[in-house]
């Protein structure tokens, strides 16, 4: 025969199991804002950190343009004169060749190439910027997916608190004879597709909390609790503004931008190098030329017969060309990003608006109410479970459109690559 007591028993296990390990996860747990969260991932990003070297070596390279190029010095001396001497340039015998050499840059080179590597400090900056923006932008959906996941599980929570009571009592009435198999088998169903979707819940929960520790930094042994609030007001916002505004803030899209401005300065430099440079020096000609102890003045510079550096001005100039169009494209894209986030935003206030809010805040009533009235058998079980799986279903769609929000205002905040509305 079949023993429904214990089977009753049996379905309460993954619920104990379930809070006792919510216990043990508050004792280790990491209650955190976003502004704090915020303070740990700058701290403690390792991509963030990885990335900020390539921005240091850039710099250096502006430094290493901004030097001269060094002084030759060259010698030709005798090793062993006539007599057997070894580098012997006494009273004038011997031979000694000295020459010191200098480069000088014409047509500006040197300031064009210290312009070229500016442009990639800044570039390297913008793709820093640029990855601190999408870093960002996954902590900050994370951060509310992780906050909307804990609240369905406080949803889920309450049913299979609610449906383990329903299910006791119905089997002491099913001992007692006063109430059927049918209806017992039916409500431990529906405690069982709880069960179900709240380890589901824990499965999508336990992702996100390992994407959050390894941008946090924390360890990996520690629960992060994320403590978020909706925005209390709605904001007005201006798109074509914030379309502006994400011209001089968007990393991306700056970085295209700096891009061009870098293949405009390498097609300036390009054009310089055509120019032939001069090499100044001085020698001194001991006994080889003319008369001895000669001191000489030299002055070279090649002759641009062949070589006009043609190849590498085309190539730079067709760059830049090429980087005109794809600025113009980014821009298109940035402008329409911002319209589509600023439309999103507004759609998802005006479905938490605060006539919904309302009716959110008195469902928990009426669920009350609803248990309560079955218990006295004042409704039945078929419409008992109707409005059970409906009162689980509003609330996890009340959630959903919180989470829109949040994830709308993060949508914003990319899109115009900086803090339109501030998570809270």
């Amino acid at each position: 025969m079949f023993n429904i007591s214990k089977g009753a028993k049996l379905l309460l296990i993954p619920l104990i199991a379930f809070i006792a390990g919510q216990a043990h996860a508050q004792t280790d747990s990491l209650r955190l804002s976003f502004k704090d969260a915020e303070k740990l991932f700058l701290q403690n990003n390792l991509s963030l950190l990885a990335q900020k070297y390539n921005v240091d070596a850039a710099q250096a390279l502006v430094q290493q343009a901004r030097l001269w190029d060094n002084p030759v010095l060259s010698t030709d001396q005798n090793v062993v004169d006539n007599s057997g001497k070894f580098f012997d340039h006494r009273n004038g015998s011997g031979q000694v060749f000295v020459q010191l050499t200098q480069l000088i840059q014409t047509a500006g080179k040197r300031g064009k190439q210290i312009k070229v590597a500016e442009d990639g400090t800044r570039i390297q900056q913008a793709a820093f910027d640029d990855l601190l923006r999408n870093l960002r932008y996954n902590l900050q959906l994370d951060f509310a997916e992780a906050a909307n996941l804990i609240a369905q599980r406080k949803v889920y929570a309450t049913e299979i608190k609610s449906a383990t009571g329903l299910i006791n009592a119905t089997d002491k009435a099913y001992q007692a004879g006063n109430t059927s198999l049918k209806d017992l088998v039916r409500l431990k169903a529906l405690l069982f597709n709880l069960q179900n979707e709240l380890v589901d819940n824990e499965r999508q929960l336990n992702d996100l909390q390992a994407e959050l520790k390894t941008l946090l930094g924390v360890k990996e042994d520690q629960a992060i609790l994320p403590l978020i609030s909706p925005p209390h007001e709605s904001t007005t916002l201006n798109p074509l503004a914030l379309a502006e505004q994400a011209k001089t803030s968007r990393a991306d899209y700056l970085v295209n931008q700096y891009t061009l401005d870098q293949n405009n300065s390498n097609l300036k430099l390009q054009q310089a190098l055509a120019k032939p440079d001069i090499t100044i020096g001085t020698s001194f000609d001991q006994n080889s030329s003319y008369t001895r102890n000669v001191i000489g003045l030299q002055i070279s510079a090649p002759l641009p017969f062949f070589n006009r550096n043609q190849g590498n001005i085309k190539s730079a100039k067709l760059a830049a060309q090429s980087q005109e169009f794809v600025v113009k494209n980014s821009e298109l894209q940035v402008k329409n990003e911002v319209y589509n986030a600023v439309q999103q935003y507004n759609l998802s206030q005006q479905l938490l608006g605060k006539t919904e809010s309302d009716f959110y805040d008195k469902y928990d009533q009426i669920f009350a109410a609803m248990m309560k009235s079955f218990q006295q058998r004042q409704i039945s079980l078929p419409e008992f479970i109707d409005f059970f799986d409906s009162y689980k279903e509003t609330k996890i769609k009340i959630l959903q459109l919180q989470m829109n929000l949040q994830r709308s205002i993060a949508d914003l905040n990319y899109a115009v690559g900086s803090t339109v509305i501030a998570a809270q």
